[in-house]
């Protein structure tokens, strides 16, 4: 049972390698939910297990086997491992609520900010422009969906240039990529090597993006153009706004630029096998914390002596 636990606590740590290369073999849009499905599996799985360890822990000590109704505490073959776990998975978990809490806070205030800022403004269709010396340039989520941009980010770019970067934050808006940026903050916050991956789904979001916005004004090479002008001129400063809130001007903007300037992405045969050990590693990582879970609640059955041995 043990042994079983750990492997969700252990899988992630090859999350962040895969899921670069599954960007570099898959289409944009595929690896955004590939990638990102996975780092929530493999999210939700290791708090499974920490739980887990937690309550083996717990059930182990004589006062709280009383409480859980045992007519012995928990017995486990590696009895020596399990308190130090748990009391472990205690510190892990208690870490990951105080940051998650914190971060939400962050991200509401900025969220109830911008969206109080746009509501302030008039609105053509699903665009709303600030008046800010600041460059910047958002999709903002919500009922309705808008693109926020401020008057020095229209400046900066010539009309062409502006369509290409509405365009590209209407594909955020119309493909729901706050979603996927949403989900990997909270697995960033369940695990530690899920923390690079949050930047791979981040250029993920935005690399579909740009392929959406290429395709819909029908030049990839402006919309380049486009991007890499928008992220010269955000450089200055920002508007405040949430995380989950995608922007043109984010991820590593060259090597953006460098894809669209290329032939359009055609997977190959590798792109299936990475796909497949995404996959593969977030079944692995459920079926060992079901079957640890499943194995667990067999001992507390026998320790509430409803089972022989």
């Amino acid at each position: 049972m043990i042994a079983l636990l750990l492997l969700p606590l252990v899988l992630p740590f090859a999350m962040p390698a895969l899921a670069r290369r599954a960007l570099d073999r898959l289409t944009p849009v595929t690896a955004l939910w590939v990638i990102t499905v996975s780092a929530a599996v493999l999210a939700s799985c290791s708090l499974a297990a920490l739980g887990a360890f937690v309550l083996i822990g717990l059930l182990e000590l004589p006062v709280f086997a009383a409480l859980g109704e045992l007519v012995r505490p928990l017995h486990t073959a590696s009895d020596l491992l399990v308190v130090p776990a748990a009391a472990t998975s205690v510190g892990a978990l208690t870490v990951c609520a105080s940051t998650l809490g914190r971060a939400a806070v962050r991200e509401f205030r900025a969220f109830r900010s911008a969206h109080t800022e746009a509501d302030r403004r008039p609105a053509a269709g699903d665009l709303c422009v600030v008046d800010s010396p600041h460059p910047d340039a958002y999709a903002l989520p919500g009922r309705p969906h808008r693109i926020v941009v401020t008057t020095a980010m229209l400046r900066s770019l010539d009309a062409a240039e502006r369509e290409a970067l509405f365009a590209h934050e209407r594909a955020h808006n119309r493909g729901g990529h706050h979603y996927f940026l949403a989900a990997a903050e909270l697995a960033a916050h369940c695990h530690p090597a899920l923390r690079p991956v949050r930047e791979t789904i981040g250029l993920a979001a935005e690399r579909a993006a740009d392929e959406a916005a290429a395709a819909a004004v029908g030049d990839r090479r402006l919309t380049a153009r486009a991007i890499a002008r928008a992220a010269l001129a955000g450089q200055e400063a920002r508007s405040e706004r949430p995380e989950f809130a995608p922007a043109a001007t984010s991820g590593p903007v060259p090597q953006r630029v460098k894809a669209l300037l290329s032939a359009p992405h055609v997977p190959r045969r590798a792109a299936a096998w990475i796909a497949g050990l995404l996959v593969a590693c977030a079944t692995a990582s459920c079926a060992a914390s079901a079957t640890g879970m499943i194995d667990f609640h067999h001992r507390v059955e026998i320790a509430q002596g409803e089972e022989s041995h």
